[in-house]
């Protein structure tokens, strides 16, 4: 759209310009590229494509595509200008690597590189749209109004405007989306309050600043999961670990202050404690937090379903796998006294309880507190960090039903793994070389 309007933007200027897009793979998570070539005098204009170390400005929708070779070979360092949108768009990598992470800031690199520190611009542009017109579509005219404010568009802002009218979709919100787009460029920091006027974040979603933080908060939400008793038996056991960690930290090892340890075992007994079971689906979809951010992201008449798959009533595929179904809202209704019920949780009195998946998870935080309390009979200062990497072990227990089974197997064998090199190192050696990667708080 950006390649055709002004493509005919020139057109209503008397100016010459070829328009050439390049959809390839687009359907299949491929690239588009668009060509547009803009000058006083057709002969200025031969082949249609911009080459290699051609370009005069890059408009980049999508940062993937702008950061990959095929836009990086067509800029000059010192003389192209860019226009990116950096907006953090998972792409099908993630499909295949639950760790895989959006690789922004080296994205940012390849592109300042490839043209200069100077020359390169980047900004939200479907955050700031999207914020700003309630559409994530209108961030291709936002970022064609930032880049023509910018000077990288060599038609006028009338003949843009008088093109949008022409092209006959959505008239209004693609003018105002250009316009937009120019405000951003002038004055990014009131245009950003506008798109996101400051609100007081969820606690739920501000990160701990600290070790005994983590833990208060872990405790709080575990009591209103089960009960204070259950919280309890939490706080009692990292409380357990932490004065052994202490006591190694104190003859003067190499763990100094950080507690990897009891930060692991803070963080991994939390996640095992608080499996998402029946109750625990209930209770969120009814503490009020659910419906508040629903509200927040539609207005009119809507409509909330849920998909889910009960282990006790659900069928199964071929492959003897859970199969989820849809209910309608009424289901928000019945969630209400299931949620009240929780306290069942693990009783001889719950119905759930019973259940293979249910038997594993109470298993697993058994299985998980014997582990670490045989580690601390052991540990010692050159053992902590591998017995930090060991606690950690939960952080790869994803997902539900069949592909939690998946998951809990590479775990159980990279435990295995870890326990070996632990049983097997000498107290005398050094820590491992090898650190945890930093998790999220």
């Amino acid at each position: 759209t950006i390649g055709q309007l002004l493509g005919m933007a020139a057109h209503l200027e008397g100016k010459f310009a070829t328009v050439l897009d390049m959809a390839g793979l687009a359907q299949k998570n491929g690239a588009v590229m668009s060509f547009a070539k803009v000058a006083l005098s057709p002969d200025h204009l031969h082949a249609p494509r911009i080459g290699s170390a051609s370009a005069d400005a890059v408009i980049g929708g999508d940062v993937v595509v702008t950061a990959g070779k095929d836009a990086l070979t067509r800029c000059v360092r010192g003389h192209t200008r860019v226009v990116c949108n950096v907006a953090t768009l998972p792409t099908a990598d993630f499909t295949q690597n639950a760790d895989w992470k959006f690789p922004l800031g080296a994205m940012e690199s390849a592109i300042v590189e490839a043209t200069g520190a100077d020359l390169a611009m980047f900004i939200n542009a479907t955050r700031l749209a999207t914020g700003l017109m309630g559409d994530a579509i209108a961030s291709n005219l936002f970022l064609l109004g930032y880049a023509y404010q910018k000077g990288l568009v060599p038609v006028s802002a009338m003949a843009l405007e008088r093109a949008i009218e022409l092209n006959e979709v959505a008239v209004d919100a693609n003018k105002r989306a250009f316009l937009w787009g120019r405000r951003a460029a002038v004055d990014p920091v009131r245009v950003s309050e506008l798109a996101a006027p400051p609100k007081a974040a969820s606690t739920s979603r501000k990160l701990s600043t600290s070790l005994d933080e983590q833990i208060a908060r872990r405790v709080d939400f575990l009591t209103d999961y089960q009960d204070q008793a259950y919280a309890q038996r939490y706080l009692d056991f990292v409380g357990e670990v932490r004065a052994g960690e202490t006591a190694i930290a104190g003859s003067g090892g190499a763990v100094g202050t950080s507690l990897p340890l009891t930060t692991a075992v803070a963080r991994y007994l939390f996640k095992l404690m608080s499996y998402k079971d029946e109750y625990e689906v209930a209770r969120l979809y009814t503490s009020g937090d659910f419906m508040k951010r629903v509200d927040e992201h539609f207005e009119g008449d809507f409509k909330v379903k849920v998909h889910l798959a009960p282990p006790l009533w659900a069928k199964r595929n071929a492959k003897g796998e859970l199969i989820k179904r849809e209910y309608g809202s009424w289901m928000l209704h019945a969630f209400r006294p299931l949620a009240a019920l929780r306290r069942l949780r693990g009783t001889r009195l719950d119905p759930f309880g019973y259940s293979a998946e249910r038997r594993e998870e109470r298993r697993l935080i058994q299985d998980y507190e014997s582990t670490i309390r045989d580690l601390l009979t052991r540990l010692t200062p050159a053992h902590v960090e591998l017995a930090a990497r060991i606690a950690s072990v939960p952080e790869n227990i994803r997902g539900f039903g069949h592909v939690k089974d998946r998951h809990l197997r590479e775990a159980r064998a990279l435990q295995a793994t870890l326990l070996q090199r632990f049983n097997d190192a000498p107290a005398a050696l050094p820590a491992t070389s090898e650190r945890m990667e930093p998790q999220a708080a």
